[in-house]
């Protein structure tokens, strides 16, 4: 009965605060979602405070934090709490071991959320597990230490805190992270991310693409050298990976005009071509994932804008339709393969992205045209429908309480962006949707190519809960590195 109580308070906690918000920090062992209140301060530079309680479960905690925060609404800063930090009552471990989310998925959660808000002081209500020190005495998620304290479960908790509250640690490095211009988050990236091409993938090739729109060349033309003059081929080993691998070949024959990058960008668009020039149904190594969208259908294009032959425009338009077929749920979302119904968020930024570059290459007067932008219309339209409070795209898109996924929302806004710039979308509708996305890149980037919860390589999974249990990765990462590098580069207006 108790639970069913709490719930209902909860429920109706924001309905008499004017400018609450309910937020989703993450998901229990269970699959329960674990909430936080937002109440705004009296101004956006006003000390933010956390107040959690239920860390142990269900019990007084609970109710002295939900009663605090009913009375929040005058308060000299802004309010954070999570009256029921872990409803299934698992063993909480800080800082985190383990896999996240997968392993200590609650300690994980409420860890990497905590850093991300960056509150100026921290007050656990009860029982702790030892977060209060170890947020005080570590570089949360390597954000910055975040002052903590237990305190008692009395009632006035918040009218005992001091008139003024230093900024944490944690704060003033979310403030300078945001601080950076898109061309300074965009160099430092580029310090750590498009240095090789050892696997002639999509990962290394948006990265190096990065490079080039910093305009550096002379470096990515050397490090491709080797499959240009013949001493590597860079679809030795031809897959859906590779055929996105191409995209630098076809950048670097946009700026040089040098026709051995159109003939590497010829040659595998001609993969989706018979010996005697018919078109096959789609582009091979699809698998059935929504990845193919992006991993084929702008290198064929690319073919067709560098060569004007018209059957690589058609050839995207096919292989479009064909995976559309595949995975494009009736509501709008893209399921990452047939297996599964589920939404998950790169399985989403790859149509978005891929669609975009697509369309940028694609001849106004072609007769698909028109059908392949309102299928990207109604796609970001349908995605903004999942943009969550702090700007970003969930690992499984329309799965509440799923991890914020750092790719996925790197890749959407990207997509935004260029359709916003290209007058394929309203800018006064999208454009603040990229705004908020790139304020919650930039915090969970950090000078030293550090990035905060990207999923993991992800093959067919065989259910929703196999989705939710990707590793999100927390530290340096090649793909998280090259699409922020893409998306900063993209803000930068450097493409």
């Amino acid at each position: 009965m108790m639970n069913i109580a709490v719930a209902l308070s909860l429920g109706t906690l924001v309905l008499p605060i004017a400018g609450a918000e309910r937020w989703d920090v993450g998901l229990t062992q269970s699959g329960a979602r674990i909430e936080a209140i937002a109440i705004p301060g009296p101004t956006a530079s006003a000390p933010t405070v956390l107040l959690m309680g239920g860390l142990a479960g269900n019990d007084e905690s609970v109710r002295i934090v939900t009663q605090e925060a009913r009375k929040a609404k005058s308060r000299r800063f802004r309010l954070l709490a999570i009256p029921l930090a872990n409803p299934d009552q698992s063993k909480l471990h800080f800082p985190p071991a383990g896999v996240a989310y997968k392993d200590n998925p609650e300690s994980h959660a409420l860890w990497r959320w905590i850093a991300i808000q960056a509150p100026d002081l921290v007050l656990i209500v009860g029982e702790d597990f030892g977060m209060a020190e170890a947020l005080s005495q570590n570089v949360v998620a390597g954000v910055g230490r975040i002052p903590a304290r237990r305190v008692p479960a009395t009632a006035g908790i918040l009218n005992s805190l001091p008139k003024k509250i230093p900024q944490s640690d944690a704060h003033r490095e979310i403030v300078r992270r945001r601080s950076r211009s898109p061309r300074q988050i965009a160099e430092e990236l580029a310090q750590f991310y498009g240095h090789d091409f050892d696997q002639p993938v999509y990962i290394n090739a948006i990265a190096l693409i990065g490079q080039l729109r910093l305009g550096h060349l002379a470096d990515v033309e050397r490090i491709l050298a080797p499959y240009v003059n013949g001493e590597k081929n860079s679809l030795a080993r031809p897959s859906s990976l590779s055929l996105a691998g191409q995209l630098v070949f076809g950048e670097l024959a946009q700026r040089t005009g040098d026709a051995r990058y159109v003939e590497i960008v010829r040659k595998t668009a001609d993969l989706g071509f018979t010996a005697t020039g018919e078109m096959k149904e789609s582009m091979p190594f699809h698998d059935e994932y929504s990845d193919s969208v992006f991993m084929a259908c702008p290198i064929v294009a690319k073919a067709g804008k560098l060569t004007g032959e018209r059957k690589y425009f058609d050839m995207a338009a096919r292989h479009l339709a064909f995976m559309q077929k595949l995975v494009l749920r009736p509501d709008g979302l893209y399921r990452h393969q047939p297996l599964t119904d589920a939404a998950w968020g790169r399985g989403n930024g790859f149509p978005a992205l891929g669609l975009a570059l697509t369309l940028s290459d694609f001849p106004r007067d072609h007769p698909e045209f028109g059908r392949m932008l309102l299928a990207f219309q109604q796609h970001m339209s349908k995605l903004a429908q999942f943009q969550d409070e702090n700007g970003m795209w969930r690992e499984v898109v329309d799965h509440a309480g799923s991890y914020s996924e750092f790719t996925a929302t790197a890749m959407i806004a990207t997509a935004y962006l260029r359709g916003i710039r290209n007058g394929w979308l309203d800018g006064a509708a999208y454009q603040p949707r990229v705004d908020e996305a790139w304020q919650a890149i930039s915090a969970r980037v950090g000078s030293a190519g550090q990035l905060v919860d990207v999923c993991e390589s992800t093959a067919k999974q065989q259910s929703l809960r196999d989705y939710l249990e990707r590793a999100a990765i927390l530290g340096r990462d090649p793909r998280g590195g090259a699409m922020a590098l893409l998306f900063a580069t993209e803000m930068a207006d450097l493409q």
